[in-house]
């Protein structure tokens, strides 16, 4: 009945309908598409952000907010075009964030942006303002807790001084008394906190409804119980020695962490704060504990993120210094190939040193990948091969209580792919299904073609026609239809704390969906997970024979003067002999600076060959600008080992990766001799 009438609205109406229920919420919510123009907004982000009406129209650019904000003064003191620039490329990144941001007027508000499938992003607006007053409000009623507790101390022992001395009125105290713990017991099991005390002899004598909630007992099997008893050998052994030190009269503060049935891990910090009595003995111990476990899961992932960014650095480094190294390497065998073409002998001992050379290639841009500074490549990929490939490192990574059991394609079957991602995607997999038979099993690894109908395309969100589909299948402990669900959010993980950042299969579900595919799960709690990962169906494109083309023969026409600029000696040495012996004049330069200089002294420079990431005030996209510029029908082609910054779109120049082959570089220049100059 809903469907039909909701089926019997136009697109206004549809989208009338759509705001007016974004505007229900109390978060602040913006979608914008990936041009960065507003597809929707509520009117709650414009409250949260003081903006007028009119930014809220679809369509609005996302700059117009950028820039309302900093001539407002948001974003403090500054050039405000500059302001809104950097945000603006920030925003064109899509990544996801979640800051916290502290307005003008004293409000803080925390924008939560995700990264739409589709492109754009959709972000959402809370004010924090209260929250963190409240926080405030929890710190002074933990403070005023210890206090009244301290009061209360004093008063009972009053009442019992009292009580010696005046038996008659000890039926009235004790009804007194036992009003007072009604009321105090009622506002202790209300306040978020886990309260407990224990007597010297490490006898509970009370605990909250929270306490014992926290600890998955009832609140009569820890009352008048040991520590140990109450809660176990274990969690006895981690906290006696603070137990111990309170009870010497010293307040005492840590964190422990306990392994529900579960498997899952919690964390808490407590506050041990002594019971001393007028005459300095120390009666037992009050505790005060807080459940930190999403704090602390949010500081792994910090960790984790942490670490991948140290370890992408690290690679990017190494990759830089590799490349030029292997261009060196490649240049001069290459070199000495091309003079001793007929030294059949020395040929044997060239060739295969140069297809090593053409592994340590492959070898860096793996390392890009793992540390995902390299853009997908994506090419024909015969399945079964890397497969084939791959079987001996997955055999390697499982223990010998698993099976591995293998179904290749008779035939070769070809998707198209990123071959290195594809491989981190389906090595991801298999180690997730290693984890989950922790006491042995069987995994199953295995490639197919499958046709998708229509109907079964908009199942998976896909186009219709040929898939390659890889299977990884395990006999693990399988998953609910709830974690299902979030399997592949980003940080969700069902391992141990510490165990994974939660980011795996995240990554492979990114990398399916932007190589054109999809991926799928179905699992059985304790009778294991099927993953089905599909990819576009390609025919590979005709190979050359043999493999890298050493020789250095291409063809061109004009040889005009290059200027070379490399503050690599050894890779400048050997370019320079590529582009001599394939009739370029060259000039040489070890820095932008000094090309600079050259380029406005010498007007028949033709040809601008330069490194991009170079020491000095101008690396070689500030060059190339210049050149361009100063001469303006000159050609620029730019050299890189590893350029974080060379992803960027419309530089506008040509782009030669490093380690190239005299004949890639020939290639290069005559494609770029043949295009007309940028007057």
């Amino acid at each position: 009945m809903l469907q039909h009438s909701a089926a019997g609205l136009d697109s206004s109406q549809r989208n009338a309908m759509l705001l007016y229920g974004l505007d229900l919420l109390d978060q602040g919510v913006t979608v914008f598409d990936a041009q960065l123009r507003l597809l929707a907004c509520n009117q709650r982000f414009l409250d949260l952000l003081d903006f007028p009406a009119e930014l809220g129209q679809v369509g609005t650019p996302f700059a117009d907010y950028m820039r309302y904000n900093a001539y407002r003064g948001e974003y403090g003191p500054g050039d405000p075009e500059q302001q809104v620039a950097e945000r603006v490329a920030l925003a064109l990144r899509f990544e996801p964030h979640d800051t916290e941001r502290i307005r003008p007027d004293g409000s803080v508000l925390r924008v939560r942006g995700e990264p739409l499938p589709s492109g754009g992003f959709i972000a959402l607006y809370t004010d924090k303002t209260q929250q963190q007053a409240y926080e405030r409000l929890q710190q002074q009623q933990k403070a005023d807790l210890e206090s009244h507790v301290r009061a209360r101390t004093a008063e009972l022992e009053a009442a019992n001084q009292r009580l010696r001395e005046a038996h008659a009125a000890n039926v009235q105290i004790t009804a007194a008394l036992q009003r007072s713990e009604e009321r105090l017991r009622l506002i202790t099991d209300t306040i978020p906190a886990l309260i407990a005390y224990f007597d010297k002899d490490h006898i509970y004598r009370y605990a909250n409804k929270g306490y014992s909630d926290w600890f998955g007992r009832r609140n009569e099997h820890i009352v008048g119980q040991h520590i140990e008893a109450a809660l176990g050998s274990k969690f006895y052994a981690a906290v006696v020695s603070y137990v111990n030190e309170a009870l010497t009269g010293k307040q005492v503060t840590y964190e422990y962490s306990m392994e529900k049935d579960d498997g899952t891990h919690i964390f808490a910090r407590s506050t041990l704060v002594p019971e001393i009595a007028p005459d300095g003995e120390v009666l037992g111990c009050f505790v005060l504990s807080f459940d930190i476990t999403e704090q602390k899961q949010t500081q792994s992932a910090l960790v984790q993120a942490q670490k991948m960014e140290a370890v992408g650095q690290l690679s990017g480094g190494l990759a830089h210094d590799f490349n030029n190294m292997l261009t060196v390497v490649i240049g001069n065998l290459a070199e000495l190939r091309r003079h001793e073409a007929d030294n059949t002998a020395l040929l044997s001992y060239l060739d295969p040193a140069l297809q090593a050379a053409e592994r340590g290639v492959a070898l860096v841009r793996r390392l890009l990948t793992f540390a995902r500074q390299q853009p997908l490549l994506p090419s024909a990929v015969d399945i079964g091969a890397l497969l084939q490939d791959m079987l001996q490192l997955i055999r390697r990574s499982l223990p010998e209580s698993i099976a591995l059991q293998s179904q290749l394609p008779p035939a070769p079957l070809f998707a198209m792919a990123d071959p290195h991602q594809l491989e981190s995607a389906i090595l991801n997999l298999v180690l997730n299904a290693r984890d989950a038979m922790a006491e042995g099993g069987s995994l199953q690894l295995g490639a197919s073609l499958a046709r998708l109908s229509e109907r079964e395309a908009a199942e998976w969100q896909l186009q219709a026609g040929d898939y390659v589909c890889i299977e990884v299948a395990d006999t693990g402990c399988g998953m609910s239809p709830e974690l299902l669900l979030r399997v592949f959010e980003p940080f969700f993980t069902t391992k141990r704390f510490g165990s994974g950042s939660g980011l795996g299969l995240a990554m492979v579900y990114s990398f399916a969906r932007q190589s054109g595919g999809a991926i799928h799960v179905s699992s059985t709690p304790g009778k294991g997970t099927r993953f089905t990962l599909r990819l576009p169906h390609t025919q590979p494109a005709a190979q050359p024979a043999g493999r890298l083309n050493f020789s250095g023969k291409a063809g061109g026409r004009e040889r005009p003067l290059t200027l070379l600029v490399e503050d690599n000696a050894e890779v400048r040495r050997v370019v320079r002999l590529q582009l001599t012996s394939l009739g370029y004049p060259v000039l040489e330069a070890e820095s932008g600076d000094e090309a600079a200089l050259m380029l406005e002294n010498i007007p028949d420079i033709g040809l601008l060959l330069s490194d991009i990431v170079m020491p000095g005030t101008l690396d070689g996209r500030a060059l190339a600008q210049l050149a361009r510029s100063l001469l303006p029908r000159i050609r620029v082609v730019l050299m890189s080992g590893y350029d974080d910054s060379s992803q960027r779109a419309g530089s506008g120049f040509a782009k030669l990766e490093k380690p190239f082959t005299p004949a890639e570089l020939a290639a290069l220049l005559d494609e770029v001799m043949l295009c007309p100059p940028q007057a």
